[in-house]
């Protein structure tokens, strides 16, 4: 709602999208996050894409060639999003013992009693 459309004949839907964005900033600061703007994702070349996950030009280029890691590309240029490459680098997370074991003991647990499979 743009400040400019507020009248009186609008006030009450004015109070209405207040309400609707105080409650929101509440459910935020409840959780300890900050509001997230809508921002553009810049792209960034391949010498910010190798800082990032710490490989060299040429791994990430077979990285690229074997389509295992986000990209794009337009021409001869190589563009990724930073968001993408760090969502990339949490899938190849490796399961601790303790979280291996507890998804064991919940399986085992979902069982009926006395059945083998």
């Amino acid at each position: 709602m743009d400040v400019n459309e507020i009248s009186f004949e609008n006030l009450p839907k004015a109070v209405a999208h207040l309400v609707t964005e105080v409650a929101e900033l509440k459910v935020l600061v409840e959780k300890g996050q900050t509001p997230v703007e809508n921002q553009k994702r810049i792209p960034i070349g391949i010498d910010q894409a190798c800082e990032i996950i710490k490989k060299a030009k040429p791994t990430v280029y077979t990285l690229v060639r074997k389509r295992m890691i986000p990209c794009y590309k337009n021409g001869k240029q190589l563009y990724f999003f930073e968001d993408e490459l760090l969502k990339w680098i949490t899938r190849g997370k490796k399961k601790t013992l303790q979280e291996i074991e507890n998804e064991a003991k919940t399986t085992f647990n979902k069982r009926p009693n006395g059945v083998r499979q």
